[in-house]
């Protein structure tokens, strides 16, 4: 079950809201049963994986908190290996393991060994990686940790970010967990907020996504600059409204029910480095990454080399944790590369450049790196990168007008435009506005174009249209 989605909308969560508020009481108790259930609709053969990973976690949050120095580290250490061994069964074991053939077969030793089909679990990405921050974070002394169960288990299986994040800390929640307070303030807020994320979602990202998975489906072979570039476009404004739009609706669902979740997408299409753009892009991601391995590993506090090569087992990790395939480890690669190339002194010659000069810097290897994380294999992506450097003819007489139909052009422009921060501009601009009819016929003009989107993404949904969701791969 998605969030952009007629069961959803109109089953799951008015049933859920109306006993939410109704028996106000009992919240946490109805927000855990409607998140168990919320997980077993997609995934009922992994509900006890999630149930154990929250028993465990709850138990060695207890033995960290409460144990001798000594033991404190041992039962860490424990927590946080099980958690990654949960990880990396499920995930890597067949990508390893082939791997490990495949080098074997380069030595001229062939096995032919069937390996079993390993399903992923729906979200094991996120929960485990809360669970390790709240393991840490007890550890650390930055919060205490929870005596009860169902604390630990609404904080790690809350079904608005269980799916696909935004990664939330306990010490962020663990307050709101005990005692909320919600304002009406606090559900209109939260509605507005998920109804952008939805037409970031129903709108944008899945109207570009026709024509990126159409173009990225074709043969190398027939690709050309236009087609090659406009295909990778679109499957970058389709990535960052597709996964920026689940954030917003999940931050949207969170404030509704009194959470303050962090925000997780900060138009990272405007960076002028690449540096900044991990600092706008997947935000929850990079601070876990930052706080729990770049630091730990010694940061930028042990010279530049071991600066550099802690950027590199961070985002060697980073593209691992996305996928478990090549081009998701040449992806984080060559984003670590990138990092270094500029810490060591690109950075100050990007700013003695033009600021169009940086956008366009920042864009480029930005939607070079999108190509090698979209594309099947490697011998795909650099023959796709190929193309869109004209280093290879088309062998079909393909034109790109053929993939820019009208509706994925209207979205495509739309994305564009929404990609930059118009709309903060134009709320901080009739914000400064004295009470006036300009004021009023501003404000009725924002509420119609709610309504009308709300409309139009209703329309659509029901017209069964194209609605995937890049973020369950991972």
């Amino acid at each position: 079950m998605v969030f952009s989605s007629l069961l959803f909308l109109f089953y799951f969560l008015p049933i859920f809201l109306f006993l939410y508020f109704t028996f106000s009481n009992y919240r946490n108790l109805i927000l855990l049963v409607f998140s168990i259930l919320f997980y077993a609709w997609g995934e009922p053969s992994f509900v006890f994986l999630l149930l154990g990973s929250i028993v465990g976690n709850h138990i060695l949050g207890l033995k960290i908190g409460f144990s001798s120095v000594r033991l404190r580290k041992l039962y860490l250490i424990i927590g946080v290996s099980l958690n990654l061994l949960l990880i990396a069964y499920y995930k890597y074991a067949i990508f390893f393991v082939n791997s490990l053939f495949l080098a074997f077969h380069k030595f001229g030793f062939n096995f032919n060994v069937k390996l079993p089909d390993i399903s992923l679990p729906l979200g094991i990405s996120f929960f485990t990686f809360q669970a390790i921050s709240y393991l840490v974070d007890v550890y650390r002394g930055d919060v205490k940790p929870a005596k009860r169960f169902s604390d630990v288990a609404l904080y790690i299986s809350m079904f608005p970010q269980l799916i696909a994040g935004p990664i939330v800390r306990y010490k962020t929640i663990s307050s709101e967990i005990q005692k909320r307070y919600i304002s009406f303030e606090d559900v209109s807020v939260g509605i507005r907020i998920f109804l952008v994320g939805m037409g970031q979602k129903v709108l944008i990202a899945n109207n570009v996504a026709i024509a990126a998975d159409e173009i990225f489906s074709l043969r190398v072979a027939d690709l050309n600059i236009l087609i090659s570039w406009f295909g990778v476009i679109c499957y970058s404004l389709q990535i960052y409204f597709d996964f920026s739009g689940y954030s917003n609706m999940a931050i949207g669902l969170g404030r509704m029910m009194g959470f303050t979740y962090p925000q997780n997408f900060n138009y990272p299409y405007i960076s002028k480095s690449i540096t900044e753009f991990w600092r706008r892009w997947h935000i929850s991601l990079s601070s876990w990454f930052r706080d729990y391995l770049y630091i730990s590993l010694g940061g930028n506090r042990k010279g530049p080399i071991r600066t550099y090569f802690n950027l590199f087992i961070v985002f060697f990790l980073c593209g691992l944790w996305h996928g478990a395939s090549f081009t998701f480890v040449v992806w984080g690669l060559f984003h670590g590369c990138i990092l270094v190339i500029e810490r060591l002194g690109v950075s100050k010659l990007l700013t003695k450049i033009p600021v169009l000069a940086q956008y366009t810097y920042a864009l480029f290897f930005t939607a070079i790196g999108w190509c090698l994380f979209r594309a099947e294999s490697l011998g795909h992506a650099f023959g796709f990168i190929k193309a869109m450097f004209g280093l290879q003819i088309s062998s079909a007489d393909l034109s790109v007008l053929q993939f820019a139909r009208p509706q994925v052009l209207v979205f495509f422009i739309l994305g564009l435009i929404f990609s930059i921060p118009i709309v903060p501009f134009l709320e901080r601009y009739f914000e400064k506005q004295k009470e006036g009819w300009f004021r009023r016929s501003a404000t009725w003009v924002y509420m119609s174009v709610y309504v009308v989107c709300s409309l139009i993404i209703l329309l659509m949904l029901s017209g069964n249209t194209y609605n995937p969701f890049i973020y369950f791969r991972f």
